[in-house]
């Protein structure tokens, strides 16, 4: 089952993607909410009066009438929170080795993640960019889940049961800010929180299971076959699969609520795939050849992104009607003092 948000005059509604068309599912089943904040809060009771929903509009038995005139969003619009982890081992190993140095032993051991701006989610369309992020705009191809079971101390072994659905996610990034900010060993914030895209439609675990296959040796939880691809203004520029996740969302989500709760509505990434950024890809060439020509996002490219199962997600990059920048407010005076 494929679940939509969408607006009709400015309206949030909750709906469900049938056969290419959208159906609200409150106009359905009075019980289902028409926000998907509150459906993820309801649980696996309310997953089911959707899932009855599907069935009926496909099988016939229940007539509904399609909505016309909409503008699709985020699939959750208002995230509990929202956490990125990192978890494709070629991602880490190149973007390691483009800096020349090694694989950080680490990585193996457990799962590692950080909260981004929960307030910045977005869905299909304009992304409207500030004359800093467009120092080395970058985008980052990532597959997300959606929680809608609240949760501590969950084992991996329990935690799939809490997933209830993926979506397509994109990392947007603004590498000179997430850089600068890093070498304070703090972050990244700035460098990311302006923009997180997800979409175009939530998809529930059923509809991968055809996808699924065994987790890399040593792990624990589900794991799929998603093959996942991004284009800018036309051109695929990164392919890899979901099934290269070293760690586990079961295992993510693990270390997410060891301690704390984790709630109905908290999306979380995968990290970034391998060859899923231009950080990764403009490093990797320039390691190869002296002479490659480095790309970053510029306002009026179009970025799509397809994985299997999950659909596709297009968004279009706008430069805000602003000169404002806070690169420009750097103390410089005070550091040149402190170096003299």
């Amino acid at each position: 089952m494929k679940l939509v948000s969408y607006k009709t005059e400015d309206r949030e509604h909750l709906g469900v993607f049938v056969n290419g068309h959208i159906y609200n599912l409150h106009s359905c089943d009075k019980l289902i909410p028409d926000n998907m904040k509150d459906f993820l809060c309801e649980g696996e009771e309310l997953m089911e009066h959707a899932k009855h929903v599907h069935h009926g509009i496909q099988s016939g038995k229940i007539e509904a009438r399609e909505e016309v005139f909409f503008e699709v969003i985020a699939p959750v619009p208002y995230p509990a929170s929202c956490r990125d982890a990192y978890a494709f081992r070629q991602h880490v190993e190149t973007a390691r080795r483009n800096r020349k140095v090694g694989m950080i032993a680490e990585f193996d051991q457990y799962p590692i993640f950080y909260f981004t701006n929960h307030n910045a989610i977005q869905g299909p369309g304009d992304i409207e960019c500030m004359p800093d992020h467009f120092e080395k705009l970058d985008f980052e191809l990532e597959v997300a889940v959606v929680l809608n079971k609240k949760g501590r101390n969950i084992k991996a072994s329990e935690a799939d049961s809490y997933i209830a659905g993926f979506m397509i996610m994109n990392d947007m990034s603004a590498r000179t800010l997430q850089m600068e900010e890093m070498l304070l060993n703090l972050g990244p914030a700035k460098g990311k929180d302006f923009s997180t895209v997800i979409g175009p439609w939530l998809v529930t675990p059923d509809e991968l299971e055809p996808y699924k296959v065994a987790p890399k040796p040593g792990h624990t939880g589900n794991s799929y076959d998603l093959k996942m691809k991004c284009w800018v203004n036309g051109k695929e520029v990164s392919s890899g699969s979901m099934a290269d996740m070293e760690w586990t969302f079961a295992e993510i989500i693990e270390r997410c609520a060891y301690g704390c709760d984790v709630l109905p509505g908290d999306v979380i990434g995968s990290g970034t795939v391998g060859t899923g950024c231009f950080l990764e890809l403009n490093g990797a060439g320039l390691l190869n050849d002296p002479d490659y020509q480095t790309q970053w996002l510029q306002p009026g490219d179009i970025v799509e992104m397809e994985v299997t199962g999950l659909g596709a997600l297009s968004n279009t990059i706008i430069k805000a009607n602003s000169d404002f920048s806070i690169l420009n407010l750097k103390k410089v005076g005070v550091v040149e003092k402190l170096r003299a």
